[in-house]
C-alpha cells in the first residue's frame, strides 16, 4: 500500500534490455535506502515494483510486460528521475490516500496554466476511464495523491486538471513534464469501486424494468 506522498526523486542510472522484459537500476538516495531489503515494494512514478538487487546506492527493479506495457516505465532512460515512494507501514500518517501502485492506464499532458505560487496541468484520459472522474476527488498521477480541479468531457476524450504548489513542484518531477508527455495514472480504488458496482447493479435491474 502506498499513500501517494512522494518521498524525493532517484535517477535512472542503468537499463538492462531483454525481449519484454527490462531491468532498471536507480540510484537511491541513502534516506530513501534506510531498512531497505531484497522483496521490499516501492513505487517508481505510482508503479509498484519489486526490489531485486542492492548494491550501495544502485537498487534494481524489474519490469515485465505488462508494466511495460500500462506505465511510462518504459520509456525512460538512463538519466531520468523518477519519483520515489516506499512502502506504508502500519502507523504511518496517510497525508494523500490510499494507493495500491497499479497502474491503470497513462494519460497525456495536453496544456500547462501558469499562474503565481502554481501550475495548473490538463490531462486527458482515455474513453474507458473517464467515468472515473469526479470534480474534487482523488486521483494518482505518476505517484503522486492528487486532488481533481476540474473534469471536462470533449470530442477528444474525457480530461481533467490539477493545481501544484511549489513543494509539489520541486519535490516531484511534474515540475519537468512538457505538453505531450504521457503519466501514469491511478484511479483512487474507492472510486473505482463504487462506480463499478453501481454499474453492475443497474445493468441487472436495467433489463427487468424494460
Amino acid at each position: 500500500m502506498f499513500t501517494g506522498i512522494v518521498q524525493g526523486t532517484a535517477t535512472l542510472v542503468e537499463v538492462v534490455e531483454k525481449e519484454a522484459f527490462r531491468t532498471h537500476v536507480v540510484a537511491l538516495p541513502q534516506a530513501l535506502r534506510e531498512g531497505l531489503a531484497l522483496g521490499a515494494s516501492v513505487a517508481h512514478n505510482g508503479v509498484c515494483l519489486t526490489v531485486t538487487a542492492i548494491d550501495g546506492e544502485r537498487v534494481s527493479f524489474d519490469l515485465m510486460r505488462e508494466t511495460l506495457r500500462l506505465t511510462n516505465l518504459g520509456d525512460l532512460a538512463v538519466g531520468e528521475r523518477v519519483n520515489i515512494e516506499r512502502a506504508a507501514r502500519f502507523g504511518d500518517e496517510i497525508g494523500g490516500h490510499a494507493m495500491s501502485g497499479h497502474v491503470i492506464c497513462m494519460a497525456e499532458l495536453t496544456a500547462i496554466e501558469e499562474a503565481p505560487n502554481n501550475r495548473r496541468l490538463w490531462f486527458r484520459l482515455p474513453e474507458a476511464y473517464g467515468r472515473f472522474l469526479f470534480d474534487k476527488g482523488y486521483i494518482g498521477v505518476d505517484g503522486i495523491s492528487l486532488t481533481i480541479g476540474e473534469v471536462r468531457q470533449a470530442a477528444e476524450g474525457p480530461s481533467f486538471c490539477v493545481n501544484l504548489i511549489p513543494e509539489t513542484l520541486s519535490r516531484t518531477t511534474l515540475g519537468e513534464r512538457a505538453e505531450g508527455d504521457r503519466v501514469n495514472i491511478e484511479i483512487d480504488p474507492q472510486t473505482q469501486a463504487i462506480v463499478e458496482s453501481v454499474e453492475r447493479m443497474l445493468a441487472v435491474r436495467l433489463p427487468q424494468s424494460s
